[in-house]
């Protein structure tokens, strides 16, 4: 413990992070330096400068991460139409490499050795801050104050800060059961209730969104442009990727788009029930893919489709930063030269029904599609040969008498 200096804290402010502060002081006898980012949570940052300044923090960082969380992390991970295990939208999962980034540069910048999370040893984000400092800076040491102390509940934590007069606000606002994470692309929920996977959800959990059944009576159109696999205007008006998710989070949650209950697997072994709301990035998804439909390949589409599921995992798990990541962006992104023009959306009731699209690259030609005659575009009688050299080794298995069954 003696040989950290200065080390660098992931600090939100609140009851866990600032025992972790005062913690860090007291047993590692270190200089602790704060950094609070600001992805678009929907609460004030500022307050925890005042924390900080108030145990002593002479070094505070608090960054505006909410166009290079979008441009450089969700519009990237949303070229490759991500989704883990069929459902889930990433949105805790792609915050953390960029959280993981900055706390190394702010290492790097202020001199620190070591850096600190308050990531619990039970959960997925342990693996994911770890994963990335190591990888940007190999020398590093971590911190994780949960897997080290004995202060594993609530009230160890407040009796913590209480005897060391740690600011923390005791009033009669009804505290959330949950365990809840926010950025600019979702909001998560894990815990109470939850923790019972045959309870319903409860209506008063949501935060960004209204229910299916409140939602208007009356459909909102929306149109997307896209230049290069990434939204660009919105109804013809162009906007920041910051600008972009928010206004689609505001679009879609005022149509009751985004909930999400599943049961995922963590990549340290156990089932954990979480809902989700991404109301920005349901509709995202839904309009990425149909401008695919007209400006890629099919076997590029079809590819892409065959390596999601790996890229959707490394992302989950960790792995950001490691080289067969960036390699398969790279692929990804390469596809997505092509991939530009307008999706036309119809929103209602929590449904995103894509209604027109189209593009200067698209591929789809109507001359050769329709159902009228075609001109002679397509000669019809070559799909028999086409038919029979793909059945060919079927025949020749069933000349031989081989059961097909």
């Amino acid at each position: 413990m003696a040989d950290v200096k200065k080390v660098v804290l992931a600090y939100s402010g609140g009851l866990d992070t600032s025992v972790i502060l005062k913690w860090l002081q007291d047993t590692y006898n270190c200089e602790v330096v704060t950094f609070t980012a600001d992805l678009g949570q929907g609460e004030e940052v500022e307050p925890a400068r005042a924390k900080a300044q108030a145990m002593g923090v002479k070094e505070i960082y608090i960054d505006d991460l909410r166009e290079e969380f979008v441009r450089d992390f969700v519009f990237p991970m949303f070229r490759a139409n991500t989704v883990y295990e069929g459902e889930y939208l990433l949105g805790t999962s792609i915050a953390r490499p960029l959280i993981a980034k900055r706390l190394i540069e702010i290492a790097n910048e202020t001199g620190a050795d070591a850096i600190s999370h308050g990531a619990t040893g039970k959960g997925n984000d342990q693996v994911r801050f770890e994963l990335g400092a190591y990888a940007l800076k190999p020398g590093v040491k971590v911190i994780a104050p949960w897997r080290e102390w004995d202060l594993l509940s609530r009230e160890k934590l407040m009796d913590y800060a209480e005897k060391h007069g740690i600011p923390i606000e005791r009033h009669g606002k009804k505290k959330s059961p949950y365990s809840m994470d926010a950025n600019l692309l979702h909001i998560s929920y894990e815990g109470g209730v939850l923790e019972d996977t045959w309870t319903e959800h409860e209506e008063d959990m949501w935060r960004w969104s209204v229910s299916p059944e409140n939602a208007p009576d009356q459909a909102t159109y929306i149109e997307l442009t896209y230049r290069n696999g990434d939204i660009v205007a919105i109804d013809g008006v162009d906007m920041t990727p910051a600008t972009v998710l928010a206004e689609l989070n505001r679009i879609g949650g005022a149509n009751g788009i985004g909930r999400l209950d599943i049961v995922e697997n963590r990549y340290v072994g156990m089932k954990s029930r979480g809902c989700y709301e991404t109301p920005g990035g349901t509709i995202m998804l839904k309009a990425h893919r149909a401008i695919e439909s007209i400006t890629l390949d099919r076997e590029v589409a079809h590819l892409k489709d065959e390596l999601m599921p790996k890229y959707a995992s490394l992302i989950y798990t960790g792995y950001w930063w490691s080289p067969e990541r960036l390699m398969l962006q790279k692929m990804i992104d390469a596809s997505q030269v092509n991939v530009n023009g307008v999706v036309r959306l119809k929103l209602y009731k929590g449904n995103v029904i894509v209604v027109g699209r189209k593009s200067d690259d698209s591929l789809f030609d109507a001359n050769i599609a329709t159902f009228e005659e075609d001109g002679g575009a397509y000669n019809q009688a070559d799909a028999a040969g086409f038919i029979k050299l793909n059945a060919l080794r079927m025949r020749i298995a069933a000349n031989k008498g081989r059961e097909m069954l």
